[in-house]
């Protein structure tokens, strides 16, 4: 072989050894690609999952939102439908409640019973020991009910020393029984600050078919006024 031969080979092997680079040359840049599209879709699926994430929040913060917003409703609703001092209902919330009970009444045919109580001497204890003595014989008689009554049993104060209880399927000799024995509960209570005995007298009624509410109630406010005339401390059913 002679030199001018030698150094045609050694040109062939470079020129090839060249080339085989330009040859692995797009496959390197196709890796790099890859890892660049690569990249690209984590931090895209990462966004999406960030902004995923952030409309979950809102979602929750709204309805947690809601659900305070209900219950401050709610609270207000028990707060217009009660009476601040006794605790019992007040007219509003007595009617709101005679609707469900009397709808109720009408499905199962059960009856309602209602009675019309009336604490004794209220206006002379006022006289005599000033308004918050007769508040606080008023709040004692609407605990004494409320130990004493149903979770079913609706107590409202209709007015002053008045109150008008509910009592859902019960009858009137049931509701006399009842209303009685909420009498002995009662009675011989001392009022606070004073050395006076606590009675109330009371009128039971059931609604007639063809009679209103308003109607029973003043039926029974009639009967508590024949037990203020017997001698009051008693309870007259209707």
């Amino acid at each position: 072989m002679n030199h001018n031969d030698s150094l045609t080979g050694c040109s062939n092997r470079l020129a090839s050894r060249r080339l085989h680079r330009r040859l692995g040359t797009p496959s390197t840049t196709s890796c790099a690609l890859a890892n660049v599209f690569s990249a690209t879709v984590v931090e895209s699926n990462f966004a999406s999952a960030t902004v995923s994430d952030h409309g979950q929040f809102e979602l929750l913060a709204a309805e947690l939102r809601i659900a305070e917003l209900e219950i401050a409703l709610a609270e207000a609703r028990e707060v217009a439908c009660t009476d601040p001092l006794t605790g019992a209902l007040n007219r509003r919330g007595f009617d709101m409640a005679c609707q469900r009970e009397l709808a109720r009444a009408r499905r199962s045919g059960l009856p309602v019973a209602l009675a019309h109580i009336d604490l004794d001497d209220f206006k002379r204890l006022n006289d005599t020991f000033g308004h918050q003595v007769g508040d606080k014989a008023l709040v004692c008689l609407v605990e004494v009910l409320h130990k004493s009554m149903r979770p079913s049993d609706v107590l409202c104060r209709f007015g002053g020393e008045e109150f008008v209880l509910m009592l859902p399927s019960t009858d009137l000799d049931k509701a006399t029984a009842a209303v009685s024995r909420f009498l002995r509960d009662f009675s011989g209570r001392v009022v606070p600050g004073t050395n006076c005995v606590m009675t109330f007298s009371a009128g039971v009624v059931v609604p007639g078919a063809d009679e209103s509410i308003d109607e029973a109630i003043a039926r029974a406010d009639a009967a508590t006024y024949a037990a203020k005339h017997a001698g009051k401390n008693c309870v007259i059913a209707c």
